[in-house]
């Protein structure tokens, strides 16, 4: 029987509410499929910073590289700046473990109303692949004359040939396994001349590799409206760290709620572990209410098995999700009703049992 080690680092806010109902869900859909969960607890994030002045031990990432996988639930704290809660544990642990590739899928399931109107679950259907280890979150740059009139900030991001390319080529390789063989690239080379003239070259290139993908670059804000009026017309979608970080909460959004979407920071290679999680933030203003939706989690840890090579329980439970959805009888307050985080991790176990 194969057994997979787990690093679960629930981080902060709802992270503690939701991975723990992912887990129940995880550990029955292990059961199932004659496999076993090994879960490590990290107690890394805000709190942990607050305590020792670090967002993860000084040796956290060496030993993450002693798990198949890392479980992350949600990093944030209003007591710890946002720059240090990311730059100190979420990126690094990203270009650490050459995280790459971000995959987010953005998909209306039906039960879910989209706040687009007349749109149903075949209009939203997306996946992004987004680069995840450079571009313009690489954290080039710095601060000169602080607290002066004169204070100056500079921000570089960073493009390589080897990054665009390899990013480029996993997404084509998405969308070949996709019905509709579409992919749309995220550009802004009409004022962007050099990063991203030179992302539209190599991707074009790399296209050309693809000939059964149609392939079609967007300028990214043209992209965003698109997402919106016309959102049938995109399949999968390949851009940088930041332009995907941005067209994928459009992406949640138009699909009803942030608590659906799901996340995988993914190594391609393998030779170290990729972290799975639902793209929502902490949400403090609900932490601790018992009230946040659990649907992005569980589908995150669903992710999680299908890299490591269950894919028989990914699609478990990620049946046992769309049917608890599409009977609307459970929902928690960002999906329209009263359920609790519980009451939704049940439902969603009860499910898989059936």
């Amino acid at each position: 029987m194969n057994t997979y080690r787990i690093a679960v680092i629930a981080g902060d806010g709802i992270g503690k509410e939701v991975i723990p109902a992912g887990i129940q869900v995880l550990k029955i859909a292990a059961e199932q499929g004659g496999f076993a969960l090994d879960f490590t607890e990290l107690p890394w994030g805000c709190d942990y910073y607050l305590q020792h002045g670090r967002m993860l031990d000084a040796d956290g990432v060496d030993r993450l590289l002693t798990f198949d996988a890392v479980y992350l639930g949600a990093i944030g704290d209003p007591r710890v700046s946002d720059a240090v809660s990311a730059r100190e544990l979420i990126l690094p642990v990203r270009q650490r473990l050459f995280q790459y590739v971000n995959l987010r899928p953005m998909r209306l399931m039906a039960g879910i109303r989209s706040p687009l109107a007349n749109r149903g679950p075949a209009d939203i259907d997306m996946i992004c692949v987004r680069e995840n280890s450079e571009g313009e979150y690489c954290g080039m740059g710095g601060r000169l004359h602080a607290g002066s009139p004169l204070e100056m900030a500079s921000q570089t991001g960073i493009f390589t040939r080897q990054g665009i390319e390899r990013i480029a080529r996993y997404a084509f390789k998405v969308a070949q396994q996709r019905p509709r063989r579409l992919l749309a690239s995220a550009t802004k080379s009409n004022a962007l001349q050099h990063a991203m003239v030179l992302w539209d070259e190599v991707v074009a290139g790399v296209a050309k590799e693809f000939p059964d993908v149609t392939y079609q670059k967007y300028h990214v804000d043209a992209l965003c409206a698109r997402m919106v009026t016309h959102p049938q017309t995109l399949d999968v979608i390949v851009a940088s760290n930041l332009f995907g970080d941005i067209l994928t909460d459009i992406g949640s959004a138009i699909s009803g709620s942030l608590g659906v979407g799901p996340g995988g920071n993914i190594n391609p290679e393998r030779t170290t572990p990729s972290m799975f999680e639902p793209i929502h933030g902490s949400a403090p203003d609900i932490a601790g209410r018992g009230i946040a939706n659990p649907i992005a989690a569980i589908w995150a840890g669903a992710m999680m098995l299908d890299h490591l090579g269950e894919r028989a329980a990914h699609d478990s439970i990620l049946a046992a999700i769309e049917r608890v959805i599409g009977e609307e009888t459970v929902k928690t307050p960002d999906l329209g009703g009263k359920a609790t985080t519980a009451d939704m991790a049940t439902a969603v176990t009860s499910a898989l049992r059936r």
